[in-house]
This record gives C-alpha cells, structure tokens and sequence, in this order.
C-alpha cells in the first residue's frame, strides 16, 4: 500500500468513514475531524510509517507540518520519510 492509500485509510478511520469517501483535497473539517480526531490521526500515521510528526495540537499553525488536507499531510509523510532516510 503507497502513503497516499495507507494515510486515507488512517484519516478515512478517524473520521468514521469509508475511505472513497476521502479525497486528496479534503481538509479535517470537511471530514468532521476535530481536534482529538487530528490528534489521534497524526499519532496512527507516526505508527504506520515510524516517523515522528513535528505537530503541536494546542497551536497547529505553528508547526511545519501542514494538516489543511489531506494531500499537504501525504505530502509532509513523504517528506518526513525522505529526511529520515
């Protein structure tokens, strides 16, 4: 399964949905994911790819990571596991 997949499941999951239902260019919001729902995201994607999101949950704006969709967070995995190695 490539990144983009497997992070769909994992958002798809979270959000009590199937995952065609998610697409690259939906955000948290437009998936009724709140912030316990991101939170518990970011931690299912640090486990499913064994990296370690730089995310701050009481001030997500101000992390390098960028959750606005689902394509940026791919994006942010893939770069994550570029720099790691």
């Amino acid at each position: 399964m490539n990144t983009t997949d497997r992070v769909i499941e994992i958002i798809a999951e979270q959000a009590m949905l199937e995952p065609e239902d998610v697409t690259l260019d939906s955000t948290p919001e437009e998936l009724g994911i709140d912030s316990m729902g991101l939170v518990e995201s970011i931690f299912a994607i640090e486990e499913a790819f064994d990296i370690s999101i730089p995310f701050n949950a009481n001030d997500p704006g101000a992390s390098d990571f960028d959750i606005s969709s689902v394509r940026t967070i791919v994006a942010g995995i893939e770069r994550l596991r570029a720099e790691q190695g």
